[in-house]
């Protein structure tokens, strides 16, 4: 078993992420049909763990990403700057009437026993436009980059963005940086890509580059390929065979030292039960089961992986890195929008054992 080398000396940026910028309209606990106003959360699936990253945890973080030239496009770099991500932006010009566009999601809350509905328009998006050589990762690595972070949502946006991970998992590993990839497989993303086939193909390649894996069953089978249970089938907080699988993972990717997911029952839309898993070096470690009242379950699992990878980089023993992830996490769900609005002190009191008593 081999463990993370961390770089500990003193570069330009702690974590840099790849990915598409999008904005999601949330109008509540209405369905959209019924919608009159909706508030506005800008996010990304990579974008989220640099932002909560800089945010809550304070560390100097980035995001290499696709801009647009218009209204929507300085909406979204004030929130990028509002949460103190330094941005590396490939610019693209609006035409006024087609794009390329920031991607729009549409995301409801849900309540009760009416689940959340998410739905996307991904048309003429620019981030999928992104290639191979968009971006001069040498010169963005040359002052050093501890971590590097992209994930599977941004592999499903078109055939160049996948390449373009690649490449620049392979710049991280020449510069000396830590790699990670969330599988954060979604069905509906891989339907005009070639499905299932095509997406297992696609991560193989990836994953070939990845140091840190971020995934939960479902993804290990249907992002892999790797056999385990039918995952409607089980309780979603065991974690035995979890750790089975892992060992079908690190034969198939023995580059892979790190695999950490989320545990999470929903019993309603706003009641879940939480829990954290990683495995690391060989060792198994298992967060609490908390149960959630939750406000926006959007962003959770990014959540996780913001805080278990702040207590990576702050050198913080594998078991209170995954608490640290795991409180972080369940605190996002109680924020509308799907980054950070918790304060650092609040998730380490959290990942001790806090409690939700009135503070005074």
């Amino acid at each position: 078993m081999t463990r993370l080398k961390i770089r500990q000396d003193n570069c330009q940026l702690d974590f840099l992420s790849l990915g598409a910028l999008i904005h999601r309209l949330d109008p509540g606990r209405i369905p959209f049909r019924k919608a009159r106003s909706f508030n506005i959360h800008v996010s990304g699936g990579e974008y989220n763990v640099a932002a909560n990253l800089a945010d809550c945890f304070g560390l100097k973080t980035g995001i290499a990403t696709a801009m647009v030239d218009y209204g929507i496009g300085e909406l979204v770099q004030t929130r990028v700057r509002e949460m103190g991500v330094k941005p590396f932006y490939k610019w693209f010009e609006h035409d006024g009437a087609r794009g390329p566009n920031i991607a729009t999601v549409y995301s409801d809350l849900g309540y009760g026993v009416r689940p959340p509905v998410v739905f996307y328009n991904r048309a003429n998006e620019a981030g999928a436009l992104l290639k191979p050589d968009d971006f001069n990762w040498e010169a963005i690595f040359a002052d050093g980059v501890r971590w590097f972070h992209s994930g599977g949502i941004y592999a499903a946006l078109s055939a160049t963005t996948s390449e373009l991970i690649i490449e620049a998992m392979q710049a991280a590993k020449r510069n000396g940086a830590v790699t990670s990839f969330d599988l954060n497989y979604r069905g509906k993303l891989w339907e005009s890509m070639g499905g299932l086939t095509q997406a297992q193909a696609t991560f193989k390649r990836i994953i070939e580059n990845v140091d840190v894996l971020i995934g939960n069953e479902e993804d290990l089978q249907m992002g892999l390929g790797i056999k385990g249970p039918e995952v409607e089938k089980k309780s979603k907080l065991g974690t035995e065979v979890f750790f089975e699988m892992i060992g079908d993972v690190n034969k198939a990717f023995p580059n892979i030292k790190m695999v950490g997911t989320t545990l999470r029952e929903v019993q309603s839309a706003n009641r879940h039960q939480w829990g954290a898993v990683l495995w690391y070096d060989g060792g198994r470690y298992i967060s609490p089961t908390c149960e959630l009242d939750v406000l926006d379950r959007i962003g959770g699992g990014d959540g996780f992986a913001a805080g278990l990878i702040y207590g990576m980089l702050s050198d913080r023993e594998p078991e209170e890195a995954v608490r640290l992830g795991w409180a972080h996490g369940a605190l996002l769900t109680t924020f509308p929008g799907d980054t950070t609005m918790a304060k650092l002190p609040e998730v380490e009191a959290f990942a001790k054992g806090g409690s939700a008593r009135v503070q005074r």
